[in-house]
């Protein structure tokens, strides 16, 4: 009954920026962890950042420290991640998830595509 839908992806120039999206409607959980993984082609799967519910902790993937950003907007029902300073490597299909922990991942959109061109 939770769904999760992520908007904002698209083509961009590398140095350049996005802001992805993500939207929860159904029976939606204020105090849960929402985050950010991808999958680029041929690779596994892999962590990018996430936030507890309150915005006060918040864990960043190596690769992104520094360019990316992730934010919630708990009125909205509703987690962010700018990405500044992009590059070819992050191209890969963003999905966004949520669960009751760090290490927990219950629900999942989607995903939507982020290119980076050189």
């Amino acid at each position: 009954q939770v769904q999760l839908v992520e908007a904002g992806g698209g083509l961009v120039q590398a140095g350049g920026s996005l802001r992805l999206s993500c939207a929860a409607s159904g029976r939606t959980f204020n105090n849960y962890v929402m985050g950010w993984f991808r999958q680029a082609p041929g690779k596994e799967r892999e962590f990018v950042a996430a936030i507890n519910w309150n915005g006060g902790i918040r864990n960043t993937a190596a690769s992104v420290k520094g360019r990316f950003t992730v934010s919630r907007d708990n009125a909205k029902n509703t987690v962010y991640l700018q990405m500044n300073s992009l590059k070819p490597e992050d191209t890969a299909v963003y999905f966004c998830a949520s669960g009751p922990d760090w290490g927990t991942f219950r629900y999942w959109g989607q995903g939507t595509q982020v290119t980076v061109s050189s």
